[in-house]
């Protein structure tokens, strides 16, 4: 991660969103991540127990 610009380890939060789960899901988060890396904005994804998958989007 490259803190660089504002000096600190913390990622913030901008959105995030539940939906039911898609099993290839994690492909699109993938390939997000490397394409925006350089825009410091940084895609997750979580799978609930009800499953519900969780997509949330950070800024670095």
């Amino acid at each position: 991660m490259n803190t660089e610009n504002k000096g600190s380890d913390k990622l913030e939060m901008i959105a995030q969103q539940s939906f039911t789960a898609y099993p290839e899901m994690y492909k699109i988060v993938d390939f997000l991540n490397r394409t925006l890396k350089e825009k410091q904005i940084i895609f997750g994804l979580t799978k609930t127990k009800d499953g519900k998958m969780t997509i949330s989007i950070y800024e670095t």
